[in-house]
């Protein structure tokens, strides 16, 4: 296996409190910290693991996003990415439209394996891998929680609704990492260092040839409502009671 490509989303932070802004249209995001999508580091630190285990010659790190996402490249560079793409927009792009891009370079670059986070914590859409796969025209896992690759061929064990499922899908191939897979290694300040001088080629959607299509449309950003404050009752008729006022029961 040669090359492994990795997608990489710059997203709110985990930690941070998302607030929304005074007019409904969205997130606010001035001054509020990014970083790696959880689970695109979790794809990373697969890709390096198998790198690691002489599996893979090379990882590329890609993202579809604005020109400050090349700090979330570099985080994964730190990590040990030997490379990375930023495809940039100005904009905010569905699902499909990073998929077409994603696709793009999946053409130029040719890898052997495509590794998502099988979501990103700021829509959770979980539809670009599938995306990918389906314009690719190349099998997909989704929900990886342990991969191992052979030959040409990726055996992924995935979490379904029913308990675990292991499958096999012939390279090329799609796979997006679950919560399980692994636990990300920690980037130390050498590595930052390094990372500094590692290639990071910045591109558009225009020269990939790809357009923005928009199938959607926000109306509106709310807040979730606060939730009402518990009540302390001495029975359970008392509770019935309660219930049957709030329409509840009947």
């Amino acid at each position: 296996m040669r090359k492994i490509l990795v997608g990489i989303k710059r997203v709110v932070d985990y930690n941070v409190r998302v607030r929304v802004k005074p007019d409904g249209s969205g997130v606010a995001t001035d001054g509020v910290k990014m970083s790696v999508n959880p689970f695109d580091e979790i794809a990373l630190e697969e890709a390096l693991r198998l790198k690691e285990r002489g599996e893979a010659a090379e990882i590329v790190a890609v993202s579809v996003g604005p020109d400050d996402a090349q700090q979330q490249l570099r985080t994964a560079l730190a990590m040990g990415a030997d490379r990375a793409i930023l495809v940039k927009v100005t904009e905010s792009i569905e699902p499909y439209t990073a998929a077409q891009a994603l696709l793009a370079v999946v053409r130029n670059e040719k890898p052997d394996i495509v590794i998502l986070g099988k979501q990103a914590i700021d829509d959770d859409a979980a539809q670009t891998g599938p995306m990918l796969a389906a314009l690719w025209d190349r099998p997909q896992a989704t929900f990886c929680s342990k991969l191992e690759v052979k030959g040409g061929v990726a055996t992924i064990v995935r979490e379904v609704d029913a308990g675990l499922e292991t499958i096999e899908v012939d390279l090329p191939c799609v796979i997006s990492a679950d919560l399980r897979l692994n636990e990300p290694r920690y980037v130390k300040l050498p590595d930052i260092m390094k990372a500094k001088k590692k290639p990071l080629d910045v591109t558009d959607l225009a020269a990939l040839g790809v357009s923005i299509d928009r199938g959607l449309a926000t109306v509106l950003t709310e807040a979730p409502k606060p939730r009402a404050k518990g009540v302390i009752v001495k029975d359970v008729g008392e509770l019935v009671d309660a219930l049957r006022k709030k329409g509840l029961v009947s």
